[in-house]
């Protein structure tokens, strides 16, 4: 299972980005509401959004939250639960983990850039999911990559970490932490790790590009993560 971020074909605009997964034929997506402005228009229209044809969703909340807007957003996705979609959170946007634990095992971490605070190490990654037993894991390789450039981090989160796994964040991550397409150099570091990532997990691009570079960038994603097109296994 491949697809893509909505947040990264089309910035905040779900509607116009669903439009180019249908018309490209890709049944993965995660509704992105990154910035807390999008999250109540995403919510009003999720009863009225047609994804029947889309085999994996998940959801990803609003990385900067007030306290208000936190216990707002925990509220809101008890709502969601009904839908099983995993929901995605970066560990910084996390202030009162007992509002979060009531998202029990749908509620995703997410591994960091190098930026923010917390979160980008697995020994980072072991306090926030001590204070959240069961929650799920979102791995970001891109994200691990910037960090350690070597993959050895991204190895030790995988190691300890890879039980939690329901889905990964695919991109290249620039020096200023900006998702950029694949680029050679990232897809073979990719490729270091890439075996211990079970295969049948989705892989969700967060690859900023143009509806034609699509599934250019679905095929460097299958590559860089072992992942055989259906013709290499009819082949």
């Amino acid at each position: 299972m491949i697809g893509f971020s909505t947040g990264a074909l089309a910035y905040s605009d779900f509607r116009r980005a669903l439009q180019m997964l249908d018309e490209e034929g890709v049944g993965v997506v995660e509704l992105s509401a990154l910035r807390i402005a999008e999250w109540e228009p995403l919510l009003q229209a999720l009863d009225h959004l047609d994804l029947s044809r889309f085999e994996f969703c998940s959801l990803h909340l609003p990385s900067l939250m007030n306290a208000e807007e936190e216990r707002t957003v925990v509220r809101s996705s008890q709502t969601l639960l009904w839908r099983k979609w995993p929901l995605i959170v970066h560990p910084d946007a996390i202030s009162d983990f007992g509002l979060w634990r009531e998202l029990g095992p749908l509620l995703c971490i997410e591994n960091m850039d190098k930026r923010k605070p917390i979160g980008r190490t697995a020994s980072e990654l072991d306090v926030i999911f001590g204070q959240l037993p069961d929650t799920k894991f979102c791995f970001d390789i891109g994200h691990a990559w910037q960090v350690d450039p070597t993959m050895t981090e991204a190895y030790w989160i995988l190691k300890c970490h890879r039980e939690r796994l329901v889905q990964i964040h695919v991109s290249e991550v620039n020096s200023r932490s900006k998702h950029d397409s694949l680029s050679y150099a990232t897809i073979q570091s990719f490729r270091d790790v890439a075996h211990m990532i079970p295969p049948e997990l989705p892989l969700i691009l967060e690859t900023p590009v143009s509806q034609e570079k699509m599934h250019e960038q679905m095929k460097k994603a299958r590559f860089a993560l072992l992942r055989p097109t259906v013709d290499q296994l009819v082949a």
